[in-house]
């Protein structure tokens, strides 16, 4: 069999995430990811208005025109979870080509409701359901298995192709959690049987967005322990108090929910996002506290700002969208004054986020952190943990697969040190099994 892989984007930076593997006539595109961060460094962009051509212009989604470089037919567009960066080009691209949209139902969810806000193009292209542990027919020869992992949001997943030249692994985006707060742990019982079944694994693509970072990427468990921590610690504070998350981060959401009631406050779920995630999650049955408040649309926002004022912020616990210091989201406008929640000398902002690694989104973070603290609020800072492996489960990933050649993504030539250099300590070298590859290069694995 033919196989090659084209790194579409995602290779040079941290999103936009797109690769397509041809074998023989048969084509699997994995994610159609926005780079967010290019977006945000432009006033008022409205993406759903604007054409692919422009965005891809701007750097924001995959230049998917090397597409037209493949002899085949795209079985599948496969995205691995709900993530912006791998699925925010769905609405652009996906009318280009003829074939179903599969992914997991938290995942697929998303993708509707994208496709559902898209004003530009009509995108028609069905939307497959199919579960971890479950596999589909790619053309005559391949089969296509979900294996279940774990990230910073529900339903996750890493596709496999089975291939008579041995198995394609597309390792984005995941950590090693044997104990998560919501959902299945990490499988890597059947990553390690794939790795010395037939064949073996001839090719491994892998997120690389912590791979300088040493150790290991602890549980979710751990952040939700330390969370329940910082918040009891908090419990006779008589004032006002504000956390933030990943609106996608529904175990995080979850916990944050739940502490909240514990130590006597109402959570109230406010911003677009917000009410986007963790409304699909209810409608999905996923296990979280019942009659949730949530509020998406700017009046319904002011006026649960208002009633918060009204009757005593120290009653409550808003969970606001802004957690990377978005411009334009709730928590910085709050900063900047622009609602009816004011701040008092000693209130609590709780950020249970992380900075993703990127220069626009440490200065919008930045931003917003002076901003409240100038209204006297007292920052609590990085209570989380990584969705990404660090170098200990990058070796372990590669101890368990034994892969022939390495694809490293997710990151910029730098952020792509730390995985050479363990992809190194097995005997990989850069140019023969170890592959840097570029947006818009065709690699050719078999001929």
């Amino acid at each position: 069999m033919e196989i090659e892989i084209t790194t579409v984007g995602g290779y040079e930076e941290v999103g936009r995430q797109m690769t397509a593997v041809r074998m023989d006539d048969d084509i699997v595109i994995f994610d159609m990811g926005l780079n967010l961060s290019q977006v945000l460094i432009h006033d008022n962009v409205q993406t759903e208005r604007m054409h692919s051509l422009d965005l891809i212009d701007m750097g924001a989604i995959p230049d998917d025109r090397v597409m037209s470089e493949l002899d085949g037919e795209i079985k599948a567009i496969v995205p691995t979870h709900g993530h912006l960066d791998h699925i925010g080009a769905i609405p652009k691209l996906a009318h280009r080509y003829d074939a179903p949209v599969v992914a997991t139902p938290f995942t697929i969810e998303l993708v509707r409701e994208q496709i559902r806000d898209e004003d530009k193009f009509d995108v028609q292209n069905d939307l497959q359901v199919m579960n971890a542990g479950e596999t589909m027919r790619i053309g005559d020869k391949t089969e296509m298995e979900f294996v279940n992992v774990t990230h910073s949001t529900i339903d996750a997943i890493n596709p496999v192709l089975h291939t008579p030249e041995g198995a394609i692994v597309y390792g984005l985006d995941k950590r090693i959690d044997h104990n998560p707060v919501l959902g299945d742990p990490f499988d890597m019982k059947r990553f390690r049987e794939i790795g010395r079944e037939g064949e073996g694994v001839l090719c491994y693509l892998e997120d690389c967005t912590n791979a300088n970072r040493k150790g290991r990427t602890p549980s979710e468990s751990v952040a939700r322990k330390e969370l329940h921590d910082t918040m009891l610690s908090l419990e006779d504070y008589d004032g006002g108090m504000v956390a933030t998350t990943f609106a996608s981060h529904i175990a995080r959401v979850s916990s944050l929910l739940e502490f909240a009631q514990e130590i006597g406050r109402k959570p109230i779920l406010l911003g677009r996002s917000m009410e986007k995630y963790t409304g699909t999650a209810t409608h999905l049955d996923v296990d979280l506290p019942d009659d949730i408040e949530m509020y998406g649309h700017r009046r319904a926002i002011d006026q649960s700002l208002n009633r918060i004022m009204k009757d005593g912020k120290e009653n409550f616990l808003p969970i606001v969208t802004g957690h990377q210091g978005e411009p334009r989201a709730l928590l910085t406008r709050m900063g900047r004054g622009e609602t009816n929640y004011d701040f008092d000398n000693g209130d609590k902002v709780i950020f249970s986020a992380g900075i993703i690694p990127e220069p626009t989104n440490e200065g919008n973070r930045y931003q917003s952190e002076r901003l409240l603290k100038m209204q006297g609020a007292r920052i609590y800072d990085d209570i989380h943990v990584s969705g990404h492996l660090s170098q200990e489960g990058h070796y372990q990933m590669l101890d368990a697969l034994q892969p022939k050649e390495l694809i490293p993504a997710h990151q910029n030539l730098k952020g792509l040190s730390g995985y050479v250099d363990t992809a190194n300590s097995f005997g990989y070298e850069v140019g023969r099994d170890l592959h840097i590859s570029r947006n818009g290069n065709i690699l050719q694995l078999t001929e």
